[in-house]
C-alpha cells in the first residue's frame, strides 16, 4: 500500500492530484512535507498525542480524538498484509476469520467518526483541507482513505513521489 511505483495508474494519478491540491491549500509542497516529517517525529504515533495535534513551523493538523496504541496496532497489521497491494481502495473486511474481521469492525466503530483537519498557521498561505480515516464504510465494505495512510502511515518519500508525479 504505502509503495508508490507499485500502485495502479488511476492511484498515482489520484494520489497526485490530492497531494498537489492539499499542498497548494496549505502554502505549498514544502509546507506539507513539512507537516509529514513532524508528524514522523512524534513518538510512537502522532495519532496517540494527547492534545489531538501535530504543528510545523508553517501548518498544524489537529483531529477530535486520541487514538489508542492498540487501534493503531491493527491498522498497521493491516497495512502490512496489503503491503504490496496495487489497488488503493482494498477492503480491509476482508479478514481470513470472524474474530479478525470482529476486531476490524470494532476499530472501524471507534475511528469513524475521526475528522482531521489542516491548516496553514498563515491564512494568506491557503484555506488548509480536511479529510475523514476512511472513504468507504458501509456493512460489508470498509476502504481507508488512501490519504489518511499516506499521511499518517507511509514515508515522506511516497509522499513527494505522489506530488512530483507527473500526468
Amino acid at each position: 500500500m504505502c509503495n508508490f511505483n507499485n500502485q495502479s495508474q488511476e492511484t498515482k494519478e489520484s494520489l497526485h492530484l490530492f497531494m498537489s491540491k492539499a499542498a497548494k491549500s496549505v502554502g505549498g509542497v514544502n509546507y506539507l512535507l513539512a507537516l509529514i516529517e513532524a508528524m514522523r517525529a512524534k513518538k510512537p504515533n502522532p495519532l496517540m498525542q494527547k492534545n489531538c495535534q501535530v504543528a510545523s513551523n508553517n501548518t498544524l493538523i489537529k483531529w477530535n480524538k486520541v487514538v489508542f496504541k492498540d487501534k493503531i496496532d491493527l491498522i498497521q497489521k493491516i497495512l502490512l498484509q496489503h503491503k504490496e497491494a496495487q489497488e488503493k481502495d482494498f477492503n480491509i473486511l476482508n479478514a481470513t476469520n470472524s474474530k479478525t474481521e470482529k476486531n476490524i469492525l470494532n476499530m472501524a466503530k471507534a475511528l469513524a467518526p475521526l475528522e482531521f483537519i489542516v491548516t496553514p498557521q498563515n491564512p494568506n498561505d491557503g484555506e488548509g483541507f480536511s479529510f475523514g480515516v476512511f472513504d468507504t464504510f458501509e456493512t460489508e465494505t470498509i476502504k481507508f482513505n488512501p490519504i489518511f495512510i499516506a499521511l499518517f502511515f507511509c514515508s515522506s518519500e511516497f509522499t513527494k513521489k505522489a506530488i512530483k508525479y507527473s500526468l
